[in-house]
């Protein structure tokens, strides 16, 4: 991520973390089998690169920043 040895090294990573957790674990302590706790983390996961907006990319979701970023440098691409 960073410089070895920076206090940020982990940051970004630790902050996901944080936020799959606290996502994740609201109001659950248990699962019912391994199975059905692996569903769920896929479900998180899902949700959150496809429809979880985040305020650094303008209140869009990641798919959705993409798929705008990957149209602009086409065009641009394209443009030029």
């Amino acid at each position: 991520m960073s410089a070895i040895g920076s206090s940020a090294d982990n940051a970004l990573a630790e902050s996901f973390n944080a936020t799959f957790k606290r996502e994740t674990f609201r109001g659950r302590k248990t699962w019912s089998s391994e199975r059905e706790a692996r569903l769920d983390a896929f479900r998180r996961l899902n949700r959150y690169n496809t429809r979880r907006r985040h305020s650094s990319l303008g209140q869009r979701s990641p798919i959705a920043y993409e798929t705008a970023l990957d149209t602009t440098s086409t065009t641009l691409a394209q443009a030029a």
